[in-house]
């Protein structure tokens, strides 16, 4: 599971008639995003003029998203899948269905802090189902009141519902990948 989304005006975005994503608005693909310390490309329809509508549109989704957990915690991100959704978390066994997914997502926003920063996305080619990914973090206290802080990467997958709403496919998570040059080094004696 991961964190919520800052959304902020800005003229693009007014003149869309949406608040973009912070991430969606950093002027260059090296930026730090949001304060979770990331560095990668970012979606920005300043930097990538030809992005497309339908990926605006998943990362508008992912905004509110973002921010019914950050006020609503857990209960609020649940509301937010679809019936037959899917969530794979790192080393986890898959949860299948609203209502385990419901199950799962206890928690209160006052004791774990989940947010998340889109960096990508796309639409498939229907428009009726797309995909966006980035960064998560969690922020919680331990039994001593120590913070502890999780993160990783995300990919959320969207589909549109046929009343026309947009619900979540799928959820899945990852532990953040070995710093650069870590990957394939040996141990040390």
């Amino acid at each position: 599971m991961r964190t919520q989304k800052r959304y902020i005006p800005t003229m693009l975005g007014l003149w869309l008639g949406l608040a973009l994503p912070v991430a969606a608005q950093l002027p260059t693909p090296s930026s730090t995003l949001d304060g979770l310390g990331q560095k990668g490309p970012v979606i920005s329809p300043l930097t990538q003029p030809t992005l497309s509508p339908g990926v605006i549109q998943l990362m508008e989704l992912e905004g509110r998203f973002a921010q019914a957990v950050a006020e609503g915690g857990g209960k609020a991100f649940a509301q937010w899948f679809a019936d037959d959704a899917v969530v794979l978390n790192n080393g986890q066994p898959a949860t299948a269905g609203r209502a385990a997914i419901a199950a799962q997502a206890q928690w209160d926003p006052k004791v774990y802090q989940l947010t998340w920063v889109a960096q990508g996305g796309q639409m498939g080619p229907s428009n009726d189902m797309g995909f966006t990914w980035g960064h998560y973090e969690g922020r919680s206290k331990d039994k001593k009141g120590q913070p502890v802080v999780i993160s990783g990467r995300y990919m959320t997958v969207w589909k549109k519902m046929p009343n026309g709403s947009w619900k979540v496919a799928m959820d899945a998570s990852a532990n953040e990948p070995p710093a650069s040059g870590e990957c394939c080094a040996l141990p040390k004696p």
